[in-house]
């Protein structure tokens, strides 16, 4: 598989202190990576940078070979809707909104009509295991449903890269192996790849690739073979 994201020489610096220290970071297509590092380590700085959420200080952040640290505001989000998916912790699902709308809610942000957006959202259910969950809100679902609800809104907009900042964070430990099981082999199996913030060992060894950041700095990497 080809590089689908990179960071070459990332440096982000907040007044006196450097997070990001000359970062150089590769993602293929199908490719699981996890960030994992102390508490201000630079590990979250570092996959918003990826994102292009925060603009780097020096460096280079491409997509598919195109810069992003560059672009113009407007062209940078509209990227980031089309291109990348984003899991958080708590899901950061619209309440008002039933289980399907949240999923569609990217498309249609898109100009994608109401009708064919959730059509499409739909079709993320059964493979995710939330058949029957459709029509339900946030507040009636469980955290991991309402975790795999934002995994669906992850992948509707068919993004290159997943961005997941500790999607397992807040769940008890079945129910974190459970999501996570279905994030990566969803995303592998969409052809995306994952890049993702976590403090949890166990749920970093479900990736592909684990990088270790301490200082802004990769202070270690491993790389497993996942079946």
């Amino acid at each position: 598989m080809s590089t689908v994201l990179a960071g070459y020489g990332l440096v982000k610096k907040y007044g006196s202190t450097t997070a990001l220290a000359g970062v150089d970071v590769e993602v293929r297509g199908r490719d699981s990576l996890a960030i994992m590092g102390p508490s201000g380590s630079g590990k979250s700085t570092l996959l918003h940078t990826l994102a292009g959420i925060i603009r780097p200080d020096g460096g280079q952040v491409l997509l598919r070979g195109e810069r992003l640290d560059n672009l113009g505001e407007n062209r940078l989000s509209a990227l980031r809707r089309k291109r990348f998916g984003f899991v958080f912790q708590f899901g950061q699902l619209l309440p008002e909104l039933p289980a399907e709308e949240n999923v569609a809610l990217p498309l249609m942000l898109e100009g994608m009509a109401r009708r064919q957006a959730v059509v499409r959202a739909r079709r993320w259910f059964a493979p995710l295991g939330l058949d029957g969950l459709e029509q339900r809100r946030p507040g009636q679902l469980s955290g991991g449903q309402a975790q795999r609800v934002a995994i669906a809104r992850a992948l509707a907009v068919e993004p290159d890269v997943v961005f997941a900042d500790e999607p397992t964070g807040a769940l008890d430990q079945r129910t974190s192996t459970e999501v996570i099981q279905l994030l990566t082999s969803a995303t592998r199996d969409t052809g995306a790849a994952l890049v993702m913030v976590t403090h949890d060992a166990d749920v970093a060894a479900h990736c592909d690739r684990v990088l270790q950041v301490r200082d802004g700095r990769i202070s270690n990497y491993s790389q497993f073979t996942v079946a």
